[in-house]
């Protein structure tokens, strides 16, 4: 839930990647972070933990300026995917506005996703959030890798899930951006709704996407 500082005029969004260990979360946030111009990114930050650890970093450090003087401004989490960080991981996600859930695409991890997304839902529902309302994109991560489960075996998987789907390789950035992307649009509509950023702000879908990205994805 977006924290409004009537004060200061300043709306902070809050954006997590979740998912089971070593499934490319940290991955993606670096390989976000690389491509970002160096204005609309702050440093990247690490909580470490036994094994395991919980990305952040600002984005828009300074924020975007809305036509009506609004001040927006992003921040970025993982969670640690060990199953020992649970109580962390409920911290990072607790007023989430939207999330990347990121799965392994090995064969061999199809447990352990189904575990950690059943781990999302459930705290989601801990934290005070409403999981069926979440703005959540769905990234199958490391398609570099052999013995993957292909693209037709995922989607007939997640068919009846109302949730975008991507798949990517974020270690070379394949698909990084493009989840992000979409992940923007889904917050933006429910920001929209409660904060009317449109029509009382002068922010539409393309300021919100294009002030966080500053530029178009790579080709």
């Amino acid at each position: 839930m977006a924290e409004y500082d009537e004060e200061l005029n300043r709306l902070t969004i809050k954006l997590v990647y979740y998912g089971p260990a070593q499934s490319g979360k940290t991955t993606n946030l670096m390989r976000l972070h690389d491509f970002l111009q160096p204005e609309l990114k702050g440093e990247m930050m690490t909580l470490e933990t036994h094994n395991d650890r919980t990305l952040f970093f600002d984005l828009l450090p300074l924020g975007f300026t809305a036509p009506s003087g609004l001040l927006v401004k992003f921040k970025l989490f993982t969670v640690p995917g060990q199953v020992q960080h649970d109580s962390t991981r409920k911290a990072v996600l607790s007023r989430a506005d939207g999330v990347v859930f990121v799965a392994d695409s090995q064969r061999s991890q199809s447990v352990n996703n189904g575990e950690s997304f059943g781990n999302l839902a459930a705290n989601a529902g801990r934290v005070g959030l409403e999981f069926e309302r979440l703005p959540l994109v769905v990234q199958f991560n490391k398609r570099d890798l052999p013995n993957i489960l292909s693209e037709d075996e995922v989607r007939e998987r997640w068919a009846q899930a109302p949730w975008p789907l991507f798949f990517s390789a974020a270690l070379v950035g394949s698909g990084v951006v493009e989840t992000f992307r979409t992940l923007l649009t889904a917050v933006y509509a429910t920001l929209d709704e409660r904060f009317r950023l449109g029509a009382a702000h002068g922010v539409d879908q393309a300021m919100f996407v294009t002030a966080a990205l500053g530029r178009e994805s790579p080709a």
